[in-house]
């Protein structure tokens, strides 16, 4: 039965009759169903939808934009398949997930201060992302300039989190399908569906505290309808900002609107402040990975204040981490 079940997942998958749905132009399209979005993209996560299809899916929905069904179909269809991790029982905290897929191109790239802050607090920290991505400043450069060993798979992962608490996964370990459907951004031109459910996963067994971030306003509105709709409720707690230059990390120059979302239900954690406050006279005109590293080590060590915003931002984490694990026991 076995290899009856293998040899079907590995027939082609042919995808005419949704993309015939999905490719009417943005007025015509039809949305997918749930349990359809979960399907189809299940097929191309196998890699059984071919290249021309799949890249005539990719542009009809970057033309159409997801619905709240689509993007929690194609969850169901990476979450049947992520190797789900196990964070330290032993920890007072849930663990916190910070996506890192955009990095840094005019100012420094802080998501790793973020993390060994809450790291430093013994909070079990996954950060997840882009080894390298051209033109930018990838966390993972960053780290690797401090120091943190990137984990090669999950196992790897989750023994860093236990005696170090902080893991940086590579997309590519945790997902190599989704790393493959993120690349094609390099062919296409576009960004597809694959850079929104990234910034969205929680790849944890328990529930967890997740960051997540948009850059674009509408994608600020579907998400929240997902978060307050159908986002599992097991899953545990998502914080939902605008991201600074798409990072999921406080600016240091004027705070974003941080929502929590939990059970449905949507609390503002910090509003949208109209005034820049003066930034740190420390903070790096260079960007790059070691001049940015330079500096974290610095502010790790008390030679440089922590970023107000930042400092805020570690602090909600903290709490909602603790309430969270409290709240499984």
């Amino acid at each position: 039965m076995k290899n009856t079940q293998d040899k079907l997942s590995a027939e082609p998958f042919l995808a005419a009759a949704y993309i015939k749905e999905i490719g009417r132009g943005k007025e015509g399209a039809r949305n997918l169903s749930r349990t359809d979005a979960c399907q189809l993209y299940a097929s191309i996560l196998d890699g059984r939808v071919s290249d021309l299809e799949l890249g005539a899916i990719l542009i009809a929905m970057r033309i159409k934009s997801e619905t709240i069904d689509e993007i929690a179909g194609f969850m169901d269809a990476v979450e049947q398949r992520l190797p789900l991790l196990h964070a330290p029982q032993e920890s007072p905290f849930a663990p916190i997930v910070i996506p890192s897929y955009n990095g840094a191109r005019k100012r420094p790239n802080l998501t790793p201060l973020l993390a060994m802050l809450l790291a430093r607090e013994g909070v079990p920290v996954l950060v997840h992302g882009l080894e390298q991505d051209a033109g930018r400043v990838t966390s993972a450069a960053i780290f690797s300039a401090l120091g943190v060993e990137l984990s090669l798979d999950a196992k790897h992962a989750e023994q860093q989190m236990a005696s170090k608490h902080l893991a940086f996964i590579p997309l590519l370990a945790l997902s190599p399908s989704m790393h493959k459907i993120l690349m094609l951004r390099k062919i296409l031109g576009l960004r597809n569906s694959t850079h929104t459910l990234v910034k969205i996963l929680q790849p944890f067994e328990q529930a967890a505290v997740r960051l997540s971030s948009y850059t674009h306003p509408e994608y600020q509105v579907t998400l929240d309808a997902y978060f307050r709709q159908l986002a599992p409720v097991e899953r545990g707690t998502a914080l939902l900002m605008r991201g600074t230059e798409g990072e999921a990390v406080a600016s240091t120059a004027r705070s974003q609107r941080i929502d929590k979302y939990h059970s449905g239900v949507c609390e503002t954690l910090e509003e949208t402040d109209t005034q820049l406050i003066a930034e740190p006279e420390s903070l790096p005109i260079d960007i790059s990975a070691d001049a940015t590293a330079t500096w974290i080590a610095d502010v790790l060590a008390g030679k440089h204040a922590i970023p107000v915003n930042i400092e805020r931002q570690v602090a909600h984490c903290l709490r909602l981490a603790k309430e969270l694990k409290a709240s499984a026991i």
